[in-house]
């Protein structure tokens, strides 16, 4: 008797897995989505679907302000490399210092001029060529 109650008992346990939609089989593992690249010329997730430029469309003071960049400097400028206080908020909101600022020279101004490069934490870059009031997110061509 205590042998058929112990099997009673178990019996809802055994038949669970067969009345399950996937019945005996493996469960499926849960997808992730492969990492892609962007097409060329698309805006990349960090550019939160702002106006995108490639390099090659840029200036070449800003191709070479990237270089310059890349490199590590040296800099024409002391404020080059300070951090970015994105005041005006038109970037991707993050914490301060996540953003620095470098010049962009501007032929026949007698100062830095309008023109700058903003770099993120995580290689993303930005150009404005009007102070901080537009700014376009650069992507690889």
């Amino acid at each position: 008797m205590r042998a058929l109650t112990l099997l009673l008992a178990a019996l809802p346990l055994l038949l669970l897995p067969a009345c399950s939609s996937s019945g005996s089989q493996k469960a499926a593992k849960p997808r992730t989505p492969a990492a892609t690249t962007p097409p060329p010329g698309s805006a990349p997730a960090w550019a939160k679907g702002m106006k995108t430029v490639t390099e090659d469309k840029l200036p070449p003071e800003a191709r070479r302000t990237l270089e310059l960049i890349a490199k590590g400097g040296p800099f024409p400028y002391d404020k080059d490399g300070t951090v970015f206080g994105n005041y005006e908020n038109r970037l991707p909101k993050q914490t301060r210092g996540y953003y620095h600022e470098y010049t962009v020279p501007t032929p026949g101004a007698r100062n830095r001029g309008a023109r700058r490069v903003i770099t993120g934490e995580h290689s993303e870059r930005y150009y404005t060529g009007d102070h901080y009031q537009t700014f376009e997110a650069v992507v690889h061509p």
